[in-house]
């Protein structure tokens, strides 16, 4: 990969992972780069697209530098504890200093079978690579920390699935780190806690230096990851993300969006909406992800216990509790701020709160498109008063648009206010019927779909000549969307 590894975690954490080689496939071939990111990381872009790099991007070749292991983690998968979850089809090849001076990881999704299977095949098809790749790429470009992806590579192999066989193919993605909260499950659940606290001091050196140094560092460990988990949680929310699968094992402790598997975007506002095959039940719905991630969190709390005072575990816990129950509150500020933010307010009022609830009322009364509506209000916010029309239809709109207007007199006249509010707002979101198109044109060979849908939405907030169809929720037919796993 021509590049400069250094490998923190298999020098500092022996014993938290196997050592473990992709598998040999017949015909591996760079489908997609990510040329910008790989100069981000300081690879050499063109080395990638050759057949050594291929190999080394599909895991049968470790390149110079790098490593090749599988990490132990365990997990709670909706709600029932796993104890051994672990890479069973991924490995990570190495960590980078990128050229912000950020240490990344370099991680493979679909490589083959590992220790951690689980009875699996290891691998990955064609189509839920894309769309990992599509929404990495479309979360950072909304400015949502993110995994993003490298590569979308093929293997020359079929891949068996219950549709029938698939085109094999591996994901090379970055992350900030794969720590999970299932990484840390994993040794507590086995009693080892001098590996527990091994972690947290690797935690704590990688993504929370200044806690170092605190009274209690892991204390105030659990404290910075549920501050970032509230804000990520906060930043899904106001784009009408839906994660589909909030296991543990896919809770980063970096505070990043990880594990792209049935996930999706929301057109129509539901706090109901759930798109994924295996929630039956609706515990990942997307009005439900706060309460997850709290939930989550908990878990995470659980493992930390005697690390905060092994003498006094009652006064641990009590500590832990007096933390996690501000969770909601902690939410709830960063959701209202960035709601006030969508709406163009530029000031704090106590209305503000009532005021948002109450347009995310008539969305979900009307069945209106999420994206569409907010995107809508910097044009009423500019003096446009038929701007919502067509978009929000309930009854009781025009109530909510004579109380938002006056509400904006309280801030004055602020020419950049629209401006400021199409910066949060955007215009283009991987739209459900669109991201299917790209795939299913994908699997048959043609890759056009996919590359206007990835141009698209690397730009979500400006307008694009000839991109209306992007911005339009699906057409009638399109049906009730329902995403799979890839596994």
């Amino acid at each position: 990969m021509r590049a400069e590894f250094d490998n923190s975690f298999v020098r500092d954490l022996q014993g938290f992972y196997v050592d473990w080689k992709g598998a040999q496939v017949p015909d591996p071939t760079v489908l997609r780069l990510n040329r910008a990111l790989a100069d981000e990381l300081g690879l050499d872009a063109d080395h990638l697209e050759t057949r050594e790099g291929a190999e080394e991007l599909v895991g049968m070749r470790i390149p110079d530098g790098g490593t090749s292991i599988a990490m132990a983690y365990a997990g709670h998968q909706f709600g029932g504890f796993s104890p051994q979850l672990g890479d069973g089809r991924a490995l990570l090849i190495g960590e980078l200093i990128d050229t912000f001076g950020k240490r990344r990881d370099l991680h493979l999704k679909g490589s083959g079978k590992t220790p951690f299977s689980r009875g699996g095949d290891g691998k990955a098809v064609l189509g839920p690579v894309l769309r990992e790749y599509l929404m990495g790429e479309a979360m950072h470009a909304l400015g949502i920390p993110t995994t993003r992806a490298l590569a979308a590579t093929t293997t020359g192999e079929t891949v068996l699935r219950q549709n029938g066989p698939e085109q094999g193919a591996v994901l090379a993605r970055v992350a900030a780190s794969h720590l999970r909260v299932g990484t840390f499950q994993f040794f507590a659940a086995r009693g080892d806690h001098a590996r527990v606290r091994q972690l947290a001091d690797y935690a704590i050196a990688r993504h929370y230096p200044d806690v170092a140094n605190a009274e209690n560092r892991y204390l105030e460990l659990f404290r910075q990851v549920q501050a970032r988990q509230a804000a990520l949680i906060a930043q899904w929310v106001h784009v009408g993300f839906v994660h589909g699968v909030m296991n543990t094992d896919n809770m980063t402790i970096s505070g990043e969006t990880i594990d792209y598997g049935p996930c999706a975007f929301i057109d129509a506002y539901s706090p109901d909406a759930v798109f994924s095959s295996i929630d039956r039940q609706g515990r990942y719905a997307f009005g439900n992800q706060p309460n997850l991630a709290q939930w989550n969190l908990a878990r995470f709390a659980e493992t930390l216990v005697l690390l905060i005072n092994r003498e006094d575990q009652d006064a641990a816990i009590a500590e832990l509790m007096e933390v996690l129950e501000a969770f909601p509150a902690q939410y709830q500020q960063h959701w209202l701020d960035g709601m006030r933010k969508k709406l163009g307010l530029l000031t704090a009022r106590d209305e503000d709160l009532y005021l948002a609830n109450d347009l995310h009322s008539l969305m979900q009364e009307a069945g209106s498109d999420y994206t569409r509506t907010f995107r809508a209000l910097s044009r009423l916010a500019d003096g446009n008063a038929t701007a919502l029309d067509g978009i929000l239809t309930a009854e009781g709109t025009k109530e909510w648009v004579a109380r938002y207007q006056h509400r904006l007199t309280h801030d004055g006249d602020h020419p950049s206010r629209a401006a400021a509010m199409n910066a949060v707002n955007p215009i283009y979101i991987p739209r459900n019927h669109k991201v299917e198109e790209a795939l299913t044109s994908a699997s048959n060979g043609d890759m056009e779909a996919f590359d206007r849908l990835l141009e698209i939405l690397a730009t979500p907030y400006d307008e694009q000549p000839g991109a209306d169809a992007y911005a339009l929720p699906a057409p009638d037919g399109f049906g009730p969307y329902t995403t799979y796993c890839g596994t």
